[in-house]
C-alpha cells in the first residue's frame, strides 16, 4: 500500500493523499486538475471529469482546430465512457472515415545503396564512400507510399490508447483495426510537448479529423511511471491546459487576431517578456496577453477553478493586479471555468484599476461555451481601448 500511494504521488503531481483519520491503510485522494485513467500495480483508478466527457472532448478539439472538422455524434456516448475508451471509440470512428478513400500515400524522399541506379545518383556520396566503384550505387529517390507523417500520427495515437487497460470492447477492436491497417506504417514516437502538425490541402482534407484527434491524444497523451517494482500507466489530460488553450484559441478568434497579436505564455519572448522589476529578475507569465507591436493593450488569466464572484481567491487578484502594474495597463480580466453568482468588477484602492472576473459555463454544448466567449470578446475590447487612452 504505501509503495503504491508513493507511485501515485510521483504519477500524479497535482494528486493530493491524505490519510484516513483512525486507518492505517487508507487514504483520500483529491485529484486536482487531471482526469482520465491509469493503472498501477493492479490497482485501477478512473477520474472522472467534473463536466461530461463530450463537453470536454469538444474543448479539446476546438483548441486543436479539429472540432470544426468533426459531426456531433462522434462524441456521442451511452451511459458513463472512461476518457480513454471514448477517445478510442471517437478515434475509431474518425479513422474509419477518413480511411473509406483508402490510405492516404504521399512522397517521401529515400536515400540508399541500390544495385541499380534509381532516381538520382549522390556523386559525392558515391566518390566519398565508393571511390568510383560502379556499384553498389548510393542514390535518391521519391517513393510513393502510405508510411508518411499523417499515418504515423494515426498509428501511434491509437497506440497511445492501447497502453491503457480499456473497458470497452468496442474500443479495443478500434484500435486493433487501426493498427491492422496501418501495419505497413513505420511506428514514431512523438514527444507531447513537440507533436508533429500537418499542413491541410484539398489532397488530405479529408484527414483533417482524424489527424488532429491524434494530435490532442499525443499532445495530452499518457504516462508510465514506477517506484521500485511498482508500475503506474495510463492516460491523463490536464484540464489546466486544457481550458487554457481552448480559451485562447476561442477568444482569439472571436478577436479576429493572429497567433503574434494575441499570445499564450509559452508565446512570450523577446521583446514580449514580462517582469515586474526594472532589473528583469521576477518574470511574469500571464495566460492572455494582446499587442499592437511591442504595447501590451490586455492581459488576463485563464483559471480551470469554480469560484463564487463574490469570493474570487485573492492570490489570483494579486496576480492579475501584478500583471496590470507590470505592463501599465488600466485593468485585467480573470476567466474562470464556472462562476457563482454575478460577475464582478474590483476596483484598486489608489491605482484605479479594474479588475474583471468573469466565467464560462463548460457544462453546456460548445455553441453556447462560444456564445459566452463573445460576451467575453466585447469586454476585452472596451479593457482594450481604455489601455489606447491610459
Amino acid at each position: 500500500m504505501t509503495a503504491q500511494r508513493d507511485s501515485l504521488s510521483d504519477a500524479i503531481g497535482s494528486l493530493t493523499i491524505t490519510p484516513v483519520a483512525g486507518e492505517s491503510d487508507r487514504y483520500t485522494l483529491r485529484p486536482g486538475s487531471h482526469v482520465g485513467a491509469f493503472e498501477l500495480d493492479g490497482l485501477s483508478v478512473l477520474i472522472e471529469p467534473k463536466i461530461g466527457i463530450p463537453q470536454l472532448l469538444s474543448l479539446a478539439c476546438y483548441a486543436m482546430g479539429a472540432y470544426r472538422l468533426q459531426e456531433r455524434r462522434l462524441f456521442d456516448f451511452e451511459g458513463r465512457t472512461a476518457l480513454p475508451d471514448a477517445l478510442a471509440l471517437a478515434l475509431g470512428v474518425a479513422a474509419r472515415r477518413a480511411f473509406s478513400r483508402g490510405l492516404l500515400h504521399g512522397y517521401r524522399t529515400e536515400e540508399e545503396e541500390l544495385q541499380t541506379v534509381r532516381g538520382s545518383i549522390r556523386l559525392d556520396e558515391q566518390m566519398r564512400r565508393r571511390f568510383g566503384v560502379a556499384v553498389p550505387v548510393e542514390v535518391r529517390y521519391d517513393e510513393y507510399t502510405d508510411d508518411i507523417l499523417a499515418n504515423q500520427l494515426v498509428k501511434a495515437a491509437a497506440w497511445r490508447l492501447s497502453r491503457s487497460r480499456l473497458r470497452s470492447v468496442e474500443a479495443r477492436r478500434n484500435l486493433g483495426w487501426i493498427s491492422g491497417t496501418l501495419e505497413n506504417v513505420s511506428f514514431v514516437e512523438f514527444p507531447p510537448r513537440n507533436v508533429s502538425e500537418l499542413a491541410v490541402d484539398r489532397l488530405n482534407r479529408h484527414y483533417g479529423g482524424v489527424v488532429a484527434l491524434s494530435r490532442l491524444i499525443l499532445r495530452h497523451g499518457a504516462f508510465e511511471s514506477g517506484r521500485g517494482d511498482v508500475r503506474a500507466s495510463g492516460f491523463l489530460m490536464d484540464m489546466n491546459v486544457v481550458f487554457q488553450e481552448f480559451v485562447t484559441v476561442a477568444l482569439r478568434e472571436e478577436l479576429g487576431l493572429t497567433e503574434r497579436a494575441f499570445r499564450s505564455d509559452g508565446q512570450l519572448k523577446g521583446s514580449h517578456r514580462i517582469s515586474l522589476d526594472r532589473a528583469g529578475e521576477v518574470r511574469l507569465e500571464p495566460d492572455l496577453t494582446w499587442w499592437d507591436g511591442s504595447k501590451c493593450v490586455f492581459v488576463g488569466d485563464a483559471k480551470y477553478k469554480r469560484i463564487d464572484y463574490r469570493d474570487a481567491p485573492n492570490a489570483d487578484l494579486y496576480q492579475l493586479l501584478a500583471y496590470t502594474t507590470a505592463l501599465n495597463l488600466p485593468g485585467g480580466m480573470l476567466i474562470y471555468a464556472k462562476g457563482e453568482g454575478k460577475p464582478r468588477v474590483h476596483e484598486v484602492r489608489h491605482l484605479g484599476k479594474r479588475l474583471v472576473v468573469e466565467a464560462l459555463d463548460l457544462e453546456q454544448e460548445l455553441d453556447g461555451v462560444l456564445g459566452e466567449v463573445k460576451l467575453l470578446g466585447r469586454r476585452i475590447r472596451e479593457l482594450r481601448d481604455e489601455a489606447a487612452v491610459f
